[in-house]
C-alpha cells in the first residue's frame, strides 16, 4: 500500500468515527457516514464499497433518522407536550445555535443548538398550559425522547460503521 493510500484510508476511518461521535451532539452523524463510505468507493472505483453496501447504507441512515425524530416527539408527546412544541424546539434550536456559536471555536452551537431547543419546549408548554410542572413534565419527556433517539441512531452508526469496514478489509 502506497503512502497516499494509507493517508486516504486514514482520513477515510477518521471521518467514519467523526460520524458516529457527532451523533451525540445531535449531528446526523449516519449521514456522515453514508457521505463518507460513497466518496470511498468512488475513489476506489466501487471495489471495495459498491452498490449493494451502499444501499444498505442509504436505508440505515434513513431509518436512524426516521427513529431518532420519531422518538423524540413521542417522548414529549407522552409526556403532555403539544405538537406545536416540534416547531418551538426546532426555533429554539436555531436561537441558541446562533447565540453560542462564538463559543468553544464554534461548537457552542452544538449545546445552543441542543439547549435552545429544548427551552423553546419548555417556553412553549409554559405559555399554553401556564403551568410549571406540566411544562417540567413535558420539557422531561423531550429530553428522554431524545436521549432515546440518539442511543437508536448511535447502534445504527454502529451497525453501518461495521458493514462499511467490513467491506472494505474484506
Amino acid at each position: 500500500m502506497t503512502p497516499l493510500e494509507t493517508g486516504g484510508l486514514t482520513l477515510f476511518i477518521l471521518v467514519l468515527l467523526f460520524g458516529i461521535f457527532s451523533i451525540l451532539f445531535g449531528f446526523p452523524g449516519t449521514v456522515i457516514i453514508l457521505m463518507d463510505a460513497a466518496i470511498y468507493a468512488a475513489f476506489t472505483g466501487f471495489d471495495r464499497v459498491g452498490a449493494k453496501t451502499l444501499l444498505t447504507l442509504l436505508i440505515l441512515s434513513i431509518l436512524a433518522e426516521v427513529t431518532d425524530f420519531a422518538l423524540g416527539m413521542a417522548g414529549a408527546v407522552k409526556f403532555g407536550a403539544s405538537r406545536k412544541s416540534y416547531w418551538s424546539a426546532a426555533i429554539g434550536g436555531v436561537i441558541g445555535a446562533a447565540l453560542l456559536i462564538p463559543f468553544l471555536l464554534g461548537l457552542g452551537a452544538v449545546a445552543g443548538a441542543f439547549f435552545g431547543g429544548l427551552t423553546g419546549v419548555l417556553i412553549l408548554e409554559l405559555l399554553r398550559q401556564n403551568r410549571l410542572k406540566p411544562a417540567l413534565r413535558a420539557f422531561w419527556g423531550s429530553i428522554l425522547g431524545r436521549a432515546a433517539g440518539i442511543f437508536l441512531k448511535g447502534v445504527f452508526a454502529l451497525m453501518m460503521a461495521v458493514i462499511t469496514l467490513t467491506g472494505v478489509y474484506s
